[in-house]
């Protein structure tokens, strides 16, 4: 294949990012790197023709005597047998305003991606090519060797254990003399147990309404719960009775009495007469 693609930046600017693996790595569009591996090496996920393929290997960027760059790349996919090899030869052309990149070489694939339409295939290659010297122009403004990695931690510098601090002497307390118990009298010994107070007759009688509540409700339906009279304090109070009828009851029962002894007195005269 053969791809050129041109970038706003000296040639000589390109020459020294693509002598860093740092910055060659961070200019692979979508390289995941691995821990504790080379720069230039990890997971690499590509969309061809609408389907997502992961990849993993590694690349290596070689400067050659006539000042172009040999690329050689091995992958294999991460779920399937299917590989990628890359022989790739990259020149850097000075023309007006910036560089021209000549990308030749060959690519070797198998597995999921042989099976895709080659025009796919190749769209998505010219893609990650443009991709590539595009993050190779922008990462040529940052120094040799500086890559987007986690700042070391400074080690903790080993601090002497602290010596516990001594106790202070805690002074024992004064004894304090018993106050002497006052002498019973003859009057306070005669004189009864105070009554107890009302806040504790009201628990006790809250108490014993509860008691009475819960035996009252066993062993009866809901029903007849729900509907029984509710006793205790919370029983109904009673309609005072009218002043009526208690003067009704005042005459009435000695009227009855001067009745019942007019009746006897009658039936003794009539025994007499007989």
């Amino acid at each position: 294949m053969e791809h050129e693609v041109f970038v706003p930046v000296q040639a000589e600017r390109l020459r020294e990012a693509l002598a860093d693996p740092v910055r060659v790595a961070r200019a692979v569009p979508g390289l995941q790197q691995d821990a504790g591996t080379p720069p230039v090496s990890g997971r690499l996920k590509v969309r061809v023709g609408g389907h997502t393929i992961t990849y993993r290997g590694t690349v290596r960027v070689t400067a050659r005597e006539d000042g172009s760059y040999a690329v050689e790349g091995d992958a294999a996919e991460a779920r399937g047998p299917g590989t990628v090899k890359l022989a790739l030869v990259l020149t850097l052309s000075p023309s007006d305003g910036g560089t021209t990149v000549t990308i030749t070489g060959t690519t070797t694939a198998d597995g999921r991606v042989a099976d895709l339409p080659p025009d796919a295939v190749s769209a998505t290659t010219g893609r990650l090519l443009n991709r590539f010297v595009e993050n190779l122009a922008e990462v040529t403004q940052t120094p040799p060797g500086t890559a987007e990695r986690e700042p070391e931690r400074e080690p903790e510098r080993e601090t002497e254990p602290k010596k516990p601090e001594p106790e202070a002497e805690v002074e024992p307390e004064a004894e304090i003399e018993p106050a002497p118990e006052a002498e019973p009298s003859a009057l306070s010994e005669e004189q009864e147990p105070a009554p107890p107070t009302p806040s504790r007759v009201n628990r006790e009688d809250a108490v014993a309404e509860a008691a009475h509540a819960r035996r009252t409700m066993i062993g009866r339906s809901a029903e007849e719960v729900d509907h029984a009279p509710p006793r205790g304090r919370y029983a109904p109070v009673p309609a005072p009775e009218t002043a009526v009828g208690r003067a009704t009851l005042r005459w009435a029962a000695p009227a009855a009495a001067v009745a019942l002894a007019s009746a006897i007195a009658v039936t003794r005269a009539l025994r007499k007469r007989r």
